[in-house]
């Protein structure tokens, strides 16, 4: 029998990865800029993470030691940094030298996938692990800690409220940049950039300031995405290639939500839903049918792509500069 209450919980875990990622995504692609190193960005932020928690947690010596607002400042001060550094080199990269786009994200995905394993793999070593992976479960304990009252509300409290803050910090951030992006003048002035850079810059708009700002904190926001990863859903537990395809499926569901970040917040539920809805459905002892499965996110995905493509109405397309190199001297 398929149980809604177990279910929803991990969805919700799975989807705030997707989250993370398609919401700073798209603050990026509302600039212009197409950054398809948000998978490389995510596994940055994850490590760069894993990385500040491990020195503070050989620093304190034990659990006990630790101080809690130092546990979960120093993972994420470090997430966000590493993720502001992808997010400044693409911008340099595309905006300042004007490089392809498509060229420099599918670069940085490497480069961050390949930063991820070398640092991840260099601590597994330090701690002598006999497993490839290193456990930082103090750090976690911290990052995964949910409401005091989930455990006494039934059904409701693990629906609703057994989460770490980094998911209810998903969630307001999807919905302040959506409400940014439709009401703020910042936001005009973005969408401005994203649609004609030409004529921004002819309204005063400063187009390459509005490029690096926006896809410096998208980075960052995508950069919480693969923290959450690692200190919440994944208890702690750092694996080299462990992130899978989710910064691809967050790509994937800018286009689904239409560049609209408050209808992420569902989307990347049921995307989350879908990603492990084959441990929920019986298969029995027949593997074959769980490999199918698991292909529902992706046909989905595919689906998603082609119905995106057939759009006719103006706003549920992309920003009409996306991807493109600003030139001011054709201006």
């Amino acid at each position: 029998m398929f149980d809604i209450v177990s279910f929803i919980p991990r969805a919700v875990m799975q989807g705030i990865p997707l989250l993370f990622g398609s919401t700073g995504e798209t603050l990026t692609e509302k600039s212009g800029n197409l950054n398809l190193g948000i998978p490389g960005v995510m596994y940055v932020g994850g490590i760069c993470g894993v990385i500040g928690a491990f020195i503070y947690e050989q620093s304190a010596g034990s659990a006990a030691a630790m101080n809690g607002f130092l546990a979960i400042m120093i993972p994420l001060l470090c997430s966000l940094t590493g993720s502001l550094l992808m997010g400044l080199l693409y911008c340099f990269l595309t905006v300042t030298l004007r490089a392809n786009q498509n060229v420099t994200g599918l670069a940085m995905t490497t480069f961050g996938v390949g930063f991820g394993n070398f640092f991840g793999g260099s601590l597994i070593k330090l701690t002598g692990s006999e497993v490839p992976s290193i456990a930082l479960s103090a750090t976690s304990a911290y990052y995964s800690r949910s409401l005091p009252v989930a455990g006494k509300l039934g059904w409701f409290g693990k629906v609703f409220l057994s989460y770490g803050f980094l998911a209810y910090a998903a969630i307001i951030i999807a919905l302040i940049t959506a409400y940014i992006l439709k009401r703020t003048r910042v936001g005009l002035h973005l969408r401005a950039v994203g649609e004609s850079p030409n004529t921004a810059d002819a309204a005063g708009i400063d187009v390459a300031r509005y490029k690096y700002i926006a896809t410096c904190v998208g980075s960052m926001i995508a950069g919480l995405g693969g923290l959450y990863y690692v200190m919440d859903y994944a208890c702690g537990v750092w694996s080299n290639d462990a992130f899978g395809d989710r910064g691809w499926l967050a790509i994937a569901l800018v286009i689904f939500t239409v560049w609209k970040p408050d209808l992420g917040v569902i989307s990347s539920i049921l995307f989350g839903g879908l990603y492990i809805l084959y441990l929920f459905l019986p298969t029995g002892t027949n593997l074959a049918v769980k490999e199918l499965y698991k292909m529902i996110p992706y046909v989905v995905t595919i689906i998603v792509l082609v119905i995106s493509s057939m759009r006719d109405k103006r706003e549920n397309q992309p920003p009409a500069s996306l991807g493109l190199a600003y030139f001011r001297e054709e201006r």
